[in-house]
Parts: C-alpha cells; sequence; structure tokens
C-alpha cells in the first residue's frame, strides 16, 4: 500500500519495458482529518489463491491529483 505525493514522484528511464495483464480494480474517494484522498485498489490476476483480496492500494490528495492530470496531458497529448 501506498500514498503517493509530488514531493516523492519524480521521471526515470526504464531500460526494459513490457505491458502487464490486465486485472480488476476499483476505487473511492474519501475524507481523512479534513483532507480528501483518492484511492485505487488493485485485485491481482483471477488465478491467484484469493482473486477477490486487495492486491495492491494506491492513495493521493488534490494536490498530486493535479500534477498527475498535468503529466498524462502532456504525455498522451490530451
Amino acid at each position: 500500500m501506498a500514498r503517493l505525493n509530488k514531493e516523492h514522484f519524480k521521471m526515470e528511464s526504464k531500460g526494459r519495458n513490457n505491458i502487464h495483464d490486465v486485472v480488476t480494480a476499483s476505487y473511492h474517494s474519501f475524507i481523512f482529518d479534513g483532507k480528501k484522498y483518492f484511492q485505487i485498489d488493485s485485485y491481482g490476476k483471477s488465478n491467484r489463491k484469493n482473486p477477490d483480496k486487495v492486491s495492491q492500494t494506491i492513495q493521493f490528495d488534490k494536490e498530486f491529483a493535479e500534477k498527475i492530470v498535468t503529466l498524462l496531458k502532456q504525455e498522451f497529448q490530451i
């Protein structure tokens, strides 16, 4: 599980890239200590021992959301 913020987020060049399998995921938002967060949960591959168990969780706040939206617009020219 991880919470992302812009101070600890950087571009990194990778020498080797590949495409991962598609998995089920869900999202929700919530307020904690007066601050709103967005959370994405992925559930891993369907053939794993506990396929309905959350595999990975990523959380971020509005400040990071603004940064990631800007980066996505730049990278995909949208």
